[in-house]
């Protein structure tokens, strides 16, 4: 690659479509020219979850007109790209397969490489977009869907997984017990709003694994507990979950919260003594739950450990931490972009397979 150049990245792995476009400088960081991103929320809130036929078809529609968007924010044209980088894996296939092949037909109308980029290391590298960027190396709390992991990173594609979930991850705790609440999709920021309001002692929830003497995770069987303690409220009041008071919603959502937090911060703080690092990497959509931003804040800053975050509206999904991720492998020299145009996706797409 030139000393200078640019990269372009398309997110499309589920229900939000992203567009982004970063500048290489050498060997500094990456710069954040533009993006754009357009959500698919309202679309799948009347059924209650994500349908991929639906969100493959949109991201058809969005993927263009966003891309349009980003280079006239810019100030940039197609002729300025020299790398097109899309979400190869995990996610959805039908949606996968929109941005891979929007990517490589621009990539090839324009002769310029493409490069397939792991959905979950783009979350992991996206604190490097903020405006206060770590620094390797690092631990990293990855809390993104259907993933919960803690790792040791020491570079770009140096990463050593401590611990990870073994069944639900931290974000399906989430959403799964605000389904269980009746309070419908996207769960997870709906069950963090109304915990809010909400004591979070009021109910005795497990706080699964807290205690193991490893950094694995496990969350399913505190939505089992939750479900049980609903049924039991709903009992009680003698009609179902959803009409229980809104007092004793907001205490369940408060104390199934509290139990996930406790354990994400109390899982990263071990990782943090057994490495003896002293900086921590939150990244992912559950790292934008404002409890748990507060508790580890508290807890590193009595440990003299610096603790790095996303912007908040890069938290979740989006063509900003693909680009990123992008132009940060091909800068380190993990990965070289290339002219195939044959493109493949990996929904179920490991991130073993990309560590060394």
């Amino acid at each position: 690659m030139a000393k200078d150049y640019c990269v372009l990245g398309i997110e499309s792995s589920c229900d939000e479509t992203g567009v982004a476009l970063v500048r290489v400088s050498g060997a500094a960081l990456p710069e954040l020219l533009a993006h754009a991103l357009y959500s698919q929320i309202e679309m799948h809130q009347a059924y209650g979850g994500v349908v991929p036929e639906l969100a493959s078809r949109d991201h058809i529609r969005r993927v263009l007109p966003l891309t349009q968007e980003v280079l006239a924010a810019s100030g940039q044209s197609l002729a300025d790209v020299d790398v097109v980088a899309f979400t190869r894996g995990p996610g959805l296939a039908g949606a996968l397969l929109v941005g891979a092949g929007v990517a490589c037909a621009l990539g090839a109308a324009l002769n310029k490489p493409v490069l397939g980029v792991h959905h979950l290391e783009g979350h992991l590298l996206s604190p490097f977009l903020s405006a206060d960027p770590p620094e390797f190396p690092f631990v990293a709390l990855l809390v993104s869907g259907g993933h919960s992991q803690l790792m040791q990173v020491t570079g770009v594609g140096q990463y050593h997984i401590l611990g990870e979930t073994i069944d639900d991850a931290a974000g399906e705790a989430f959403d799964k017990s605000a389904k269980l609440l009746g309070l419908g999709y996207p769960g997870g920021p709906a069950l963090s709003k109304l915990a809010e309001l909400g004591n979070p002692a009021a109910f005795k929830l497990p706080r699964p694994l807290l205690h193991s003497g490893d950094l694995d995770f496990s969350f399913a069987g505190l939505k089992t507990a939750v479900m049980v303690q609903a049924k039991k409220c709903a009992a009680a009041h003698g009609g179902a979950v959803e009409a229980l008071p809104q007092a004793v919603l907001a205490d369940l959502a408060a104390s199934t919260q509290a139990a996930i937090v406790e354990v994400l911060v109390k899982k990263s703080l071990t990782a943090l003594q057994q490495t003896g690092l002293k900086r921590l990497v939150v990244a992912g959509g559950v790292g934008a739950n404002r409890s748990l931003r507060t508790q580890l804040n508290a807890e590193c800053a009595k440990r003299q450990v610096r603790v790095h975050y996303p912007e908040l509206h890069l938290c979740t999904d989006n063509g900003a931490m693909i680009a990123m991720a992008a132009a940060m492998r091909l800068q380190a020299g993990q990965q070289t972009a290339n002219k195939q145009y044959n493109f493949d996706v990996k929904p179920r797409w490991s991130l073993d397979a990309i560590l060394s």
